[in-house]
């Protein structure tokens, strides 16, 4: 079973649409079909949605990835307060991840390309541009899912109606959970496991 929310989802997502016979299911968290359409990126949101991509649009220029880079920790933990609304995290849950971009030197740099790159700003790698074509296509998701979204995410709170579902053609289930932002796993281990647990 492959699961995650965010990057991570993405991740997942990718994996059980191109190559569904390495999944037994999925479990995505926080976007429900999390594959980047970076084709229809310029078409622009309401703008209730845009303001909340600020820190997106921000690390497009070189002022925002000079400010990442500065301001590493105090940047994250701000987008996890933004992101977040409901979930009163420890300083020593914040720090326990804070070391895994404050000590690697590529997180800048990963970070920045991928927000310029989902906007179509700057090239994929060329290595993976078989890999970008299927994406583009927004392939099905056939393997059984679970999509978990927070009510209370700040970065895309989820709407009634399931504009998703259409990308999943195996069996399907979507939750919308009260009192959960966008870090689903953290803030609800145990509905994050038990949507796991469920697919096995």
């Amino acid at each position: 079973v492959l699961a995650g929310y965010d990057w991570g989802g993405r991740a997942a997502c990718v994996v059980a649409a191109l190559w569904p016979e390495r999944a037994t299911g999925l479990v995505s968290c926080g976007v429900g079909y999390n594959i980047q359409n970076i084709q229809a990126s310029a078409q622009p949101a309401s703008p209730e949605a845009e303001h909340r991509l600020w820190y997106q649009y921000y690390l497009h220029g070189a002022r925002g990835r000079a400010g990442l880079a500065a301001s590493r920790a105090q940047f994250c933990a701000l987008l996890w307060r933004l992101w977040s609304p409901t979930w009163s995290f420890s300083e020593e849950t914040f720090a326990q991840t804070a070391r895994s971009f404050e000590e690697n030197s590529d997180f800048v740099d990963v970070v920045v390309h991928s927000y310029r790159h989902r906007f179509a700003l700057v090239p994929g790698d060329p290595a993976l541009a078989g890999i970008e074509a299927r994406l583009a296509a927004q392939p099905d998701i056939t393997v059984p899912s679970v999509v978990l979204l927070g009510a209370d995410d700040g970065v895309g709170p989820p709407s009634q109606k399931d504009t998703d579902a259409r990308h999943f053609t195996g069996p399907y289930r979507r939750a919308i959970v009260a009192g959960v932002g966008h870090n689903f796993p953290q803030e609800a281990p145990e509905a994050f496991a038990e949507a796991v647990l469920g697919l096995l």
